[in-house]
């Protein structure tokens, strides 16, 4: 049985520019990608997403918006990963680098996709035309796509509560 892992994902935007980050250690080292983890037990997937943007990057944000589910499979591994991508345009303090993340603002039209996860070139365009999708990966190691779905929704599943 594969065991199902919840994650958030949370990109801050505004019309012209997104903010990545550089991911200095850890899974997705040397990726630019948003910020986000692994929920804790005991918080909500918004309130994981809240606390993994502060952590990561130092910005706080209380306006969320849900835009999309990514499953994620890495072969020879069990586990089915479940993110949850949220965007936001509205955010408080200033960005600063932390000891995972070194945070930089693209323009929309620069996004650096070739030092990004390479699911990102798929997804990506539904979340920056504002549909909201859902999508699936089946990677062989971290850079090898071999079996990919996405579709757009008119309306996310319900998340899960703990």
């Amino acid at each position: 049985m594969t065991a199902k892992q919840i994650f958030s994902l949370v990109f801050v935007r505004n019309t012209t520019n997104i903010l990545l980050g550089f991911k200095k250690r850890g899974f997705g080292q040397d990726k630019w990608n948003g910020f986000g983890g692994k929920v804790e037990p005991g918080e909500t997937i918004v309130q994981g997403a809240i606390r993994e943007l502060k952590e990561e990057c130092g910005l706080s944000t209380q306006d969320l918006k849900r835009v999309g589910i990514l499953e994620f499979e890495f072969e020879g591994n069990d586990s089915l990963l479940e993110v949850h991508v949220f965007e936001t345009y509205n955010y408080q303090e200033k960005e600063t680098e932390s000891e995972e993340m070194r945070p930089k603002w693209f323009n929309l039209k620069d996004i650096p996709f070739k030092q990004m996860w390479p699911d990102d070139e798929y997804w990506f365009p539904y979340m920056l035309r504002g549909e909201l999708f859902k999508g699936y990966f089946l990677y062989r190691g971290q850079d090898l796509i071999i079996k990919h779905n996405i579709e757009t929704l008119k309306e996310l599943p319900a998340m899960d509560v703990p």
